[in-house]
């Protein structure tokens, strides 16, 4: 009964926001974060939490201001990736905003292959979408939603977007693999959280966070380059900052190596979120030596 009932939820304002005329469908989920801010629940306080950590040289007033503009990123997010379908390229196109996107394009060029991990900010999806509408198809994975209609139904959505998407319930890294390997095409990664026994343990913030070891790995046993974006939210749409690859050193110990990389993605996580915290909108856990207590 809940997972018809979370189906018919999504289903019911997928199809209804993408009636709304564009000015009126943002002001509604506005108006979203505005209840949901109110009344202060786990994700809200989870947000809180996580900005305690790495927005911590602010007054709590202030840092209450950018919990509040936090949940108005994510609202905008669910906004976004139900009306996106509906959109031109040239929407797409017009309203995505890169710097240093040759550090994406060079290596799809010159047949390397690319990884770019990103973490939960801005809209990836309409970042994907840039990325397919400009030539490079997105190869990428999903956590397999409950219920399965639901999953399909993301599924599909990206995939009209031009996106290849894999199960990552299913095993996905020999896939990966090849992709890079045999097709040299870009593999993109949400890489901030993965609580995971495989996930490694990085400085985050001056806290322990676990992030997934995907990423490194895939460079490691590769030649793809492995770049960082991201993604924040602008008045018009959505600008992506890339950095420059990650320097891998593949005659060194597998593990060693695969550690020392997920930190230096983390580091680079660290530093964008700094620059623009409230377009980072992660309403789960990331931090595992946190004293974390949900207040009714």
């Amino acid at each position: 009964m809940a997972s018809w009932f979370t189906y018919f939820i999504y289903t019911a304002l997928w199809t209804f926001v993408r009636l709304l005329p564009e000015k009126s469908a943002y002001g509604l989920f506005e108006q979203i974060a505005n209840v949901a801010y109110r009344r202060n629940g786990k994700r809200v306080q989870r947000l809180r939490s996580n900005y305690e950590i790495a927005i911590s040289d602010v007054s709590s007033n202030d840092r209450e201001v950018l919990v509040r503009k936090g949940i108005s990123s994510a609202m905008r997010y669910w906004c976004d990736t139900f009306r996106i379908s509906d959109w031109s390229t040239e929407k797409i196109v017009s309203s995505t905003h890169a710097i240093n996107e040759h550090f994406l394009f060079d290596p799809i060029r010159e047949k390397r292959g690319v990884i770019v991990a990103v973490p939960h900010a801005g809209n990836w999806d309409h970042a994907g979408a840039y990325f397919c509408a400009k030539g490079a198809r997105v190869n990428t994975v999903a956590e397999h939603l409950k219920p399965e209609r639901l999953f399909r139904k993301f599924l599909a959505h990206r995939e009209r977007m031009g996106m290849r998407v894999l199960d990552l319930n299913a095993g996905v890294l020999d896939d990966l693999r090849n992709i890079l390997r045999d097709e040299k095409e870009l593999v993109a990664l949400v890489a901030d959280r993965d609580l995971s026994r495989s996930g490694i343990d990085v400085r985050f913030f001056g806290k322990v966070a676990r992030m997934p070891a995907g990423p490194a790995i895939l460079a490691y046993e590769t030649e793809a380059d492995l770049i960082t974006a991201y993604v924040v939210y602008r008045k018009d749409g959505i600008e992506v900052s890339f950095t420059p690859p990650i320097k891998v050193n593949r005659q060194a110990d597998r593990s060693t190596e695969v550690s020392r990389i997920t930190q230096v993605i983390a580091g680079r996580f660290e530093d964008a979120i700094r620059n623009d915290p409230t377009s980072w909108h992660m309403q789960q856990r990331i931090f595992i030596d946190e004293n974390f207590v949900e207040r009714a």
